[in-house]
């Protein structure tokens, strides 16, 4: 089996690459990342094709946050169109291809022109409902929102019904594409790993305090505006809440005029991964609301580090857990439940051990990106099969 990838991004596309290339499977990884950022992928360098000049030049830009939507959406969507169209014309000949939804439509049908089969990989719930979650969440915030691009819609719902299969990470997510109507036999569940040997618990909780914990970008999808209500009810005498990942400043503003941004917020921004599993081990809990999030892989990292979750329905953390054991799963846009979750953590610290330790075996249980692999791989024979 040889298999061709495509991913505008990085995301897990290069985790399954590697696994892919473990197995001799891997014939090439096309991505929009630069290649001078790509030297330490542990993949051939030839096997890696970039075309770097539209998303890559986006992604650079050291004041996109302060252009006008309509030509984010605008470059967005010649990002997706240019990097779809290079992969195409580049597509080698091989057993399958597998792309990222977005921008694989036409290497799909170039695909199957070529007479292999077609895979997309949707790391997210089904296009039209997460359009659908988000404008639920800025309707209820007051916010305007003009919704995913309906191009980008329609160019997804095309690559759903040209793929032989879609790979999804998450029941969440595969339930979305039911009650979309997409049959399940054109599904596949296919959770994502996490690298023990890079996520490990070294240190431990300070046992006078109480520190949560949230990784990710700060937005309305991921849930931090629930997040904060639920910190600001909780009681400790020394608690903390710290945010890792891209910051927010709008959306902290916005939390501020309602009095819901708790004076004592860490925004540390972008952390190294060698240092974020320093601060998942000496949090007391990882906490990740979302709203929407196909497999939040902070989850998997957290337990890596001996650090209990508390996660949305929406975010794939049945995959990884079971509620009160590991930690605690809650509906979404429930502050309360996110609240009572949290001082039961607090109010009980051998629970909370428990809990830290439950997480560390459970996700080695579970395996690494090499289970991943496996499966993956399992899932590519049975679709060249049929």
């Amino acid at each position: 089996m040889k298999v061709a990838i495509s991913t505008l991004g990085k995301y897990h596309a290069f985790d399954l690459a590697r696994e892919l290339h473990a197995r001799g499977a891997l014939e090439s990884i096309f991505t929009g990342y630069p290649s001078f950022k790509l030297r330490n992928e542990q993949l051939p360098q030839p096997s890696i094709h970039s075309f770097p000049w539209v998303h890559g030049a986006y992604m650079a830009l050291p004041w996109k946050n302060r252009l006008p939507d309509s030509m984010v959406r605008q470059w967005k969507y010649a990002a997706d169109i240019t990097f779809g169209n290079y992969v195409s014309h580049h597509l080698p000949d091989c057993d399958l291809y597998v792309g990222m939804s977005g921008t694989a439509l036409l290497a799909g049908k170039k695909a199957h022109q070529k007479g292999m089969r077609f895979v997309c990989d949707r790391g997210s719930a089904h296009i039209r409902v997460q359009d659908q979650l988000l404008r639920e969440e800025h309707d209820c915030w007051g916010l305007a929102f003009s919704g995913i691009d309906e191009r980008t819609i329609d160019r997804e719902e095309a690559e759903y019904a040209e793929a032989d299969i879609v790979t999804v990470p998450s029941t969440f997510a595969f339930r979305s594409f039911i009650e979309q109507g997409v049959p399940a036999k054109k599904l596949a569940l296919l959770p994502y790993g996490v690298n023990v040997a890079r996520f490990q618990p070294v240190a431990e909780p300070d046992e006078g305090r109480f520190d949560i914990l949230f990784v990710g970008a700060m937005s309305l999808q991921k849930g931090v505006q629930y997040l904060v209500e639920a910190y600001l009810k909780v009681m400790h005498p020394a608690k903390s809440i710290t945010f890792v990942g891209a910051p927010s400043p709008a959306l902290i503003s916005l939390l501020k005029s309602r009095g819901l941004w708790p004076s004592d917020a860490k925004v540390l921004g972008h952390v190294p991964q060698s240092e974020l599993k320093n601060i998942m081990s000496r949090s007391h809990v990882l906490v990740l609301p979302s709203i929407q999030d196909g497999f939040g892989m902070v989850l998997a990292q957290a337990m890596a580090c001996a650090c209990p979750i508390i996660a949305s329905k929406h975010t794939g953390a049945e995959e990884l857990m079971s509620d009160g054991c590991e930690g605690y799963i809650v509906p979404i846009r429930d502050a309360h439940a996110l609240a009572e979750r949290i001082q039961k953590l607090a109010d009980y610290p051998e629970l909370r051990a428990s809990m830290a330790a439950q997480a560390l075996n459970k996700i080695h249980k579970i395996g690494g990106w090499s289970t991943y692999g496996e499966k993956a791989m399992a899932i590519y024979g049975e679709v060249l099969q049929s």
